[in-house]
């Protein structure tokens, strides 16, 4: 019997298990466990839990009954490039064991929907701008409510979520490090984008950067985290959200007038100093108008001559209020 069958038979006999516990059974070396157990994990047949020293590991759902189907070659690729998810345990999928951690959970079968996926991402990979940017500067153009355009240039990197499949890549990595403020996933984020937020500034000769404040009180704010992260060699323009006795988060309004209003009257502009072009860097573009509405602020202060808004994840159709990020 190989050695990943008997790790797989120890852990349906017993449930979590430790490294040293699988050891002892199997009176296999520790290190060779931990190889192993690398290479199951990026398999998908098993899962991780708790952080060192206290690491169990148990069957994930996907190995109990594993489809054999055999997927091909450049059908895993794609799906190595760009399906990614944070299964019910917090453990990080990705590619192929994704897909089938998906497909179990969901009662699907894993061909056919390999196949609806990849068509469906390269529905909406078909939106990307020889720069690999999406435009939004039109929907932002004909969003109700949005009001008077400060930003010139609006993009993003990827959008936040595709129909049916959820979150793409970039969407899942900001809902779970926001939402849990993990540092890990931030940094993660930080090395998947910095070559593209680098490059768009090269492009656009930007000469300074503002970094959106955050509406929501969390004790590890994403943009701040990604501020130092990005190692941006530019000058940093300050703004502040500023909030009256009860503080309202953008997150918090369900109506896209009350967000612009908001976004109106809490961010402070404090920068005083000139720039010809400004990028204005925020993780999501929900409605729009943060983004925006800082503009406007900064056009009215003759702080910058051109504007442009780039945010890492938004939505596929019109701009609406995402509640999530």
């Amino acid at each position: 019997m190989k050695t990943d069958e008997k790790i797989l038979r120890v852990l349906q006999r017993n449930g979590a298990v430790s490294v040293d516990t699988l050891s002892e059974k199997l009176n296999i070396s520790r290190q060779y466990l931990h190889r192993k157990l690398k290479e199951m994990l990026e398999q998908g047949r098993v899962i991780k839990m708790g952080e060192a020293p206290h690491v169990f590991y148990s069957v994930a759902p996907t190995s109990i009954t594993e489809p054999t189907e055999l997927v091909p070659y450049e059908k895993e690729q794609f799906l190595n490039q760009h399906f990614m998810l944070i299964d019910a345990l917090g453990n990080q999928l990705s590619g192929l064991a994704a897909m089938k951690y998906f497909t179990s959970n969901q009662k699907l079968p894993l061909l056919k929907t390999i196949e609806e996926y990849i068509d469906t991402r390269k529905k909406y990979l078909a939106f990307y701008n020889s720069e690999h940017l999406i435009k939004g500067l039109e929907k932002l153009k004909t969003t109700k409510d949005i009001g008077e355009i400060g930003v010139d240039e609006l993009y993003y990197l990827d959008f936040y979520a595709l129909e049916r499949f959820g979150k793409t890549n970039l969407g899942c990595l900001m809902h779970y490090a926001k939402q849990g403020q993990n540092k890990q996933l931030m940094k993660i984020i930080a090395d998947e984008i910095r070559n593209r937020v680098l490059h768009f500034i090269a492009l656009h000769q930007i000469d300074a950067v503002l970094f959106v404040p955050p509406t929501i009180p969390r004790k590890v704010q994403i943009m701040s985290a990604l501020e130092k992260l990005l190692l941006l060699d530019l000058p940093t323009i300050s703004v502040r959200k500023v909030n009256n006795a009860i503080a309202v988060p953008q997150k918090a309004l369900s109506k896209l007038y009350e967000r612009v209003a908001n976004a109106r009257n809490t961010f402070v502009v404090l920068e005083k100093k000139k720039y010809k072009n400004v990028l204005i860097l925020d993780d999501a573009i929900g409605s729009g108008a943060t983004i925006n509405e800082i503009a406007k602020k900064l056009k009215d202060k003759k702080i910058a001559q051109h504007i442009a808004g780039l945010a890492i994840t938004g939505s596929y159709k019109g701009f609406e209020v995402i509640s999530e990020l």
